[in-house]
């Protein structure tokens, strides 16, 4: 393994969360949660909710790097390779960026970033491009892991997962706010042989937030309401602190 500093790309999602957490048990050196703020519509990033990666991360204890939306230069993209190349460049400068600071702090630099990456080739091609030109690994400990165990390793863990938003046929308004567990599994199963919905939302079906967690030391509690939108819809958080 090489020497120096790990990042943990992170939204407080479930995939990135449980990457992370599999990355802390096998004893990487990971001093950096990066987090990327996308805005409303992303092909990169996970998007509902990145703001509350800073309680998450003050639960976790590991420092924060936060990229704001006004850095993300995907306007201009006439497609989707365009966009995911474009939103990927402030993420690649802001861990340029970390690499110096490290070095300079004499922690040997950035030798690797982490992943919660599943089943998107479109992520994980731009991320492991990402990681050759910086000549650092990359840890993705989900990728291309049968959805079914995985599901099973996170509630095994003891993660606590809180549905905060959905956007697919069979899901409905009732879905919001519902923790991902043994039953909702069950349901989620039923809908795939009825709907195609990806048990655990690789189609972008449904979002999440880790609220507790092996590797957090406080829940993060939180007040919100329901917006629906007919089809699709999201909890507008209202308020949110660590318990």
């Amino acid at each position: 393994m090489t020497q120096g500093a790990w990042a943990s790309l992170f939204s407080g999602g479930k995939d990135s969360s449980f990457a992370l957490y599999r990355a802390l048990e096998q004893g990487l050196p990971v001093e950096r949660l990066v987090t990327v703020h996308p805005g409303e519509d992303s092909y990169m990033y996970h998007v509902p909710a990145t703001e509350l990666a800073g309680l998450a991360a003050e639960s976790v204890g590991i420092e924060l790097v936060e990229i704001d939306p006004g850095e993300l230069a995907a306007a201009e993209a006439t497609d989707s390779g365009e966009q995911g190349d474009a939103e990927l460049e402030p993420l690649e400068a802001a861990l340029q960026e970390l690499d110096a600071t490290l070095q300079t702090a004499g922690d040997g630099g950035l030798a690797g970033i982490t992943a919660g990456a599943i089943e998107s080739e479109f992520q994980t091609s731009r991320i492991e491009a990402m990681a050759e030109r910086l000549d650092v690994e990359l840890f993705a400990p989900l990728w291309q892991r049968d959805p079914e165990e995985l599901a099973d390793e996170m509630l095994d863990a003891g993660f606590e997962i809180d549905i905060i938003q959905v956007a697919a046929a069979g899901l409905g308004e009732e879905w919001l706010g519902r923790t991902l567990d043994r039953e909702t599994l069950g349901e989620l199963r039923e809908l795939g042989e009825e709907y195609g919905v990806h048990l655990l939302g690789e189609g972008g079906e449904f979002e999440t937030l880790v609220v507790d967690g092996p590797h957090m030391d406080r829940r993060i509690e939180l007040e919100a309401t329901t917006v629906w939108e007919g089809t699709r819809g999201h909890l507008a958080i209202e308020d949110a602190w660590l318990e």
